[in-house]
């Protein structure tokens, strides 16, 4: 019987295909996998932040049982450094902490390895590590908290490539702000945050001869792959890393860290499957974090609200080694309109570990202290913050001069203040009662840069009536497993549940990073494309397979749609299901390939500034008898392009809203001035936002696709759900307290000063 059309499955809620391997516990995450003669490895920590290595004591450690080697400096074996560079497959060599470990004895950071402990059991490596006796020159660690720019030259060198400290510049924007009727000059901080993941960063690496294969829970294996390969001086082929499935990551695991050389280097020496798990502490220490920044924004305006300078001048702190660059004016330059702007940068050097990129990176952060700002502003101008930012919508992307592909940020704001029912806000500071309590309302802005890496896929047709699809992108918990088979099914007319996705490893299709919210778009095309070479081979087998309807027709006479070939003149009421075609022909399946290449970083002038857009309204709880602030309702409202998968599309938006409470009123890294050790480096002591802490949660989104990204109109929209939401949170305390905060988290200490009584 003649098939009916079916609808796209893109756009539907989708469960996750993943979802049931994961709650029946059968999926495997990196520390799950297990080999013959199997060792673990634990490595030994610096107990100082700053100083010198001037004596390794490891002959009681080596004696223990069960310990095969500790490993240090003069034992390990050569580990090259990596460089960071860029090919037609996309981002390459990425590497935040380029010192090899055990590359001298300089300690420059509490928790810098220092040796390595390997033995049969993970209980005997462990005490091995504790038996191990390090004697230290020990200096001052420098951990300030305040910072002051190091003299850099205008351009610098950072983990991606050069860039120039002056990043955006427009006008005059000191004499704009100077002549300005009105005026706002204020400092915004942020700390340092660490990401805390629920699954700890690990490695489990083989050799066999030259080849070496890895288990890492990465969120880049392709690049993983590029930066083993240099530091063990191999060829990219003889590297294998495979990433079956992240317990997230929030950028903690898109570049590669020490402790996975160090796991290679032990397997090398050993002869003998080695793994690596780090602890919860070390991740404080050895494995990223956001950035501590300073940010001072400058805004001049006419008393009418139109925006006349905006200068955006930030520091953040970088390791001694590393410089990693927390880019806080990524959205600056083309969020509102103003003909006078200045965005720049400056670096202050600590005694910590690197930082690196976490969720939203440098525009979180950034968009933080301008949509502060623009808070501020509209209050001194009695404005309405809303109204304030309709009015200084700009027309074209005036950083760069470019059109915008596809922007709706002045219907989220309109539709999220109707959803929010903003209208019947009184804007005067503790003037809102419910309850006993006192209601806080504020807003703010959302941007998020929207981009392709480059992509490769295989797509399947199958005797049996389904499909495979294959890419080397990995899934972090985001849905990408879900994305593929959605994106085939809507190809092949394969139902989703008989579409398998295979993904995270090396040896498939070249895949793209899953960060920066780009892994979605960029396989878009690379599917599509592998899907249409399959079906076109499709077709030149049912025009000559014996038997075959079609057998006397040309290909060009043909078309596929809803997994059904028929003839274009007939119209595709008709035709004959493709696993048909393909038991005629006495095949077992087809296989089509697909590429596309990435547009992040490329040379060619773009012809459109791309990103995604959105909005949050907030509204706080104050309870002033026990200074008690408590988030209470969230309505959030993202232009992201097309949503491929609504459910799975709300689910990010609302866990990055979960951690922008987390930015506002809990998370934040202390160091110890006296060690420079983390203090409070566990999850009882680095406070994250829990089910009690979570208000009801509004997600909304506008449907234009963006086609200028890819054939879908899909963007990323994993981060954007975390910019602007802790300025909309600060700005609702203000509005109930009457109390400005522009230094994260919100403290209790900073509330006790409010005047608003219940």
């Amino acid at each position: 019987m003649p098939q009916e059309t079916t609808a796209s499955p893109i756009g539907r809620d989708t469960p996750r295909v993943d979802g049931p391997v994961k709650v029946t516990g059968t999926a495997q995450y990196t520390s799950d996998f297990h080999f013959p003669g199997l060792l673990c490895a634990v490595p030994v920590e610096a107990t100082i932040a700053n100083g010198k290595i001037t004596k390794l004591d490891t002959a009681a450690a080596e004696k223990m049982p069960g310990v095969r080697a500790i490993l240090h400096r003069q034992n390990i074996g050569k580990i090259f450094r990596s460089t960071f560079g860029d090919n037609a497959d996309g981002l390459d060599g990425i590497c935040i902490e380029r010192r090899p470990p055990f590359e001298d004895d300089v300690i420059r950071y509490y928790g810098q390895y220092v040796a390595l402990a390997v033995a049969d059991t993970f209980e005997s490596a462990q005490g091995a590590a504790h038996a191990v006796v390090v004697t230290y020159a020990k200096e001052k660690p420098n951990v300030e908290f305040k910072l002051a720019a190091d003299k850099d030259p205008d351009q610098v060198m950072t983990s991606y490539g050069p860039a120039k400290r002056l990043q955006s510049e427009r006008g005059d924007a000191g004499g704009a702000f100077a002549s300005a009727p009105v005026k706002l000059d204020q400092t915004y901080v942020t700390p340092a945050e660490t990401h805390v993941p629920i699954e700890l960063q690990g490695t489990t690496a083989m050799w066999d001869g030259d080849k070496l294969t890895i288990y890492e829970e990465s969120q880049a294996v392709f690049n993983m792959r590029s930066v083993l390969a240099q530091m063990f001086g191999l060829p990219n082929e003889n590297v294998r890393v495979i990433t079956k499935f992240v317990g997230s990551g929030f950028g903690s695991k898109l570049w590669p860290w020490t402790h996975c050389p160090l796991a290679v280097a032990a397997a090398r020496q050993l002869g003998k499957p080695v793994k690596l798990v780090l602890s919860r502490k070390m991740t404080f220490q050895s494995a990223g974090h956001r950035a501590h920044t300073q940010q001072r924004v400058r805004l001049g305006a006419t008393t009418e609200g139109k925006l006349i300078s905006l200068d955006h001048d930030y520091v953040c702190h970088r390791s001694i080694l590393e410089d990693y660059q927390e880019n806080c004016g990524e959205a600056t330059s083309f969020h509102y309109s103003v003909p006078n702007l200045r965005v720049h940068f400056g670096w202050a050097r600590r005694n910590i570990g690197t930082p690196s990129d976490m969720r939203g990176p440098g525009a979180v952060p950034g968009l933080y202290a301008t949509e502060s700002a623009m808070n501020e502003m509209a209050d001194q101008l009695k404005m309405d913050p809303v109204e304030f930012r309709i009015l200084n919508e700009p027309k074209i992307d005036e950083g760069e001069g470019l059109p915008f592909s596809s922007r709706h940020y002045v219907e989220a704001l309109q539709l999220g203040a109707e959803k929010f029912g903003w209208s019947k806000g009184n804007p005067e500071v503790g003037s809102m009662k419910q309850n006993g309590l006192t209601l806080g309302w504020g807003v703010a802005g959302a941007a998020w840069i929207a981009t392709r890496d480059s992509a490769a896929a295989n797509v399947e047709l199958r005797d049996d009536g389904s499909a495979r699809v294959a890419c080397g992108v990995q899934d972090i918990g985001t849905g990408t497993y879900t994305v593929l088979a959605l994106l085939t099914a809507d190809k092949t007319g394969v139902p989703v549940d008989k579409v398998e996705v295979v993904l995270g490893d090396t040896e498939l299709p070249h895949g793209p990073v899953s960060g920066g919210s780009w892994a979605t778009a960029s396989v878009v095309p690379a599917v599509f494309a592998a899907a249409d070479n399959a079906i076109s081979l499709l077709l030149q087998v049912a025009t000559g397979a014996p038997g075959s309807p079609f057998e006397n027709r040309k290909p060009d006479d043909l078309a596929f749609q809803n997994g059904r070939v028929f003839v274009k003149a007939d119209g595709p009421s008709g035709g004959v299901p493709f696993a048909d075609i393909l038991k005629r022909a006495n095949l077992r399946l087809i296989t089509g390939s697909g590429r596309s290449k990435g547009i992040f970083g490329s040379k060619e002038k773009p012809k459109f500034s791309m990103h995604s857009y959105g909005c949050h309204f907030v509204e706080v709880t104050w309870q002033p008898e026990i200074a008690r602030l408590r988030v209470n309702r969230v309505v959030t409202v993202i232009d992201g392009g097309r949503i491929i998968n609504p459910l799975a599309g709300r689910n990010q938006i609302e866990g990055a809203v979960v951690m922008g409470i987390g930015m506002a009123m809990l998370e934040h890294t202390t160091y110890d001035p006296q060690n420079g050790a983390p203090i409070n480096s566990n999850l009882a002591d680095y406070m994250v936002a829990v089910n009690a802490d979570v208000p009801k949660l509004e997600v909304h989104f506008l449907d234009y696709p963006d086609l200028a990204l890819n054939a879908v109109g899909a963007r990323g929209i994993g981060e954007i759900g975390l910019a602007g939401i802790a300025a909309a949170i600060t700005a609702a305390t203000y509005h109930a307290t009457g109390v400005r905060v522009r230094e994260l988290p919100i403290k209790i200490e900073d509330l006790l000063t409010s005047k608003v009584l219940a």
